[in-house]
């Protein structure tokens, strides 16, 4: 159902569409009560029919609307008019972090800011016991200042297992029998494929699925079907990041296998563990490197520098 520009929800009035995905539409529209510019995502009946689900969804957007982190998108609003449910965030002006990745991936330099801006967003909705589950780079944006900010907190628990039917570039989630699957084929945890129950640390894998293609360009599961890309996620290792003529520093390839065991207890613990290092190796990268001959000058210089010293010591003492 698309909305027309005017078209009045409570205070907001539609101005534009933004777009749309499987999770709703985004309409640009204004805010006649603080006179400012949101975005308005009107959520598709078949995800809201159920009223259990639903309120445990509004309880979790209000939690993510607590959370007032820079790395997280602002939640305004959770409402209903005329039987159309709608969340209401800040407008943000950039482009999602698909767009960003290009075939060869992202600069060793940038991959890692962005990562150490998603880590701390994750981090701080995971110490308030948030779970985003759907993490991918269709959801985490960047602005056109640079700030990375994570998208659709929550939304992945308004999904029905047959309803688990959506497609990026062919490669789709569904239900395997095993149990629920909530997420996106590629960027899912082990523990998702098999249909268990996921905390935080599944987020932690799949940051490790998107950190790799930052950096690769290339999805590490992505095989020809759903079937096969989840087969892949539980039995294949990821690829070597260092076959890129060594663009990708061996420390960050052991963060990002880190991040991407199989089993959850063998991963990062946290995402604020994650940011550290992170922080840690960037800092240290970013460190210049005098060169072997000015290496040597510089040791001769201060040879002499400590010999003239020592003799105008002497000369002192006489």
């Amino acid at each position: 159902m698309l909305l027309a520009p005017e078209t009045q929800l409570g205070p907001y009035k539609i101005t534009s569409p933004i777009g749309a995905g499987g999770m709703g539409e985004v309409y640009r529209a204004h805010d006649t009560r603080l006179l400012r510019d949101v975005a308005l995502k009107v959520l598709p009946a078949s995800f809201t029919s159920d009223g259990n689900r639903l309120r445990r969804f509004e309880q979790e957007a209000r939690a993510v609307a607590a959370l007032n982190h820079p790395n997280i998108v602002s939640v305004y609003d959770v409402g209903n008019a005329e039987g159309v449910h709608f969340i209401v965030s800040e407008l943000l002006e950039g482009d999602t972090l698909r767009q960003r990745i290009t075939p060869s991936g992202m600069p060793t330099r940038k991959a890692v800011d962005l990562a150490v801006q998603l880590a701390h967003g994750l981090a701080a909705a995971h110490e308030r016991g948030i779970v985003h589950r759907d993490l991918k780079p269709e959801n985490i944006f960047i602005t056109r200042s640079g700030r990375l900010k994570i998208l659709d907190f929550g939304l992945a628990k308004l999904r029905r297992p047959r309803e688990l039917a959506e497609t990026v570039d062919g490669v789709s989630a569904a239900h395997t029998g095993v149990g629920q699957v909530l997420g996106t084929a590629g960027y899912m945890s082990p523990e998702q494929v098999k249909g268990e129950k996921v905390d935080h640390r599944s987020d932690i894998f799949s940051f490790g699925s998107i950190l790799s293609e930052m950096l690769s360009g290339q999805r590490a599961f992505k095989r020809e079907t759903g079937a096969e890309t989840m087969m892949a996620i539980l039995n294949d290792e990821p690829p070597e990041l260092s076959a890129r003529s060594g663009v990708v520093p061996p420390a960050l390839e052991r963060i990002v296998r880190h991040c991407m065991e199989k089993q959850p207890g063998q991963r990062f613990q946290s995402a604020q563990d994650i940011a550290f290092d992170l922080e840690t190796l960037s800092s240290v990268s970013s460190t210049p490197i005098m060169p072997a001959a000015a290496r040597k000058s510089w040791i001769r210089a201060a040879a002499v520098a400590v010999a003239v010293i020592a003799v105008g010591i002497g000369l002192a003492v006489m």
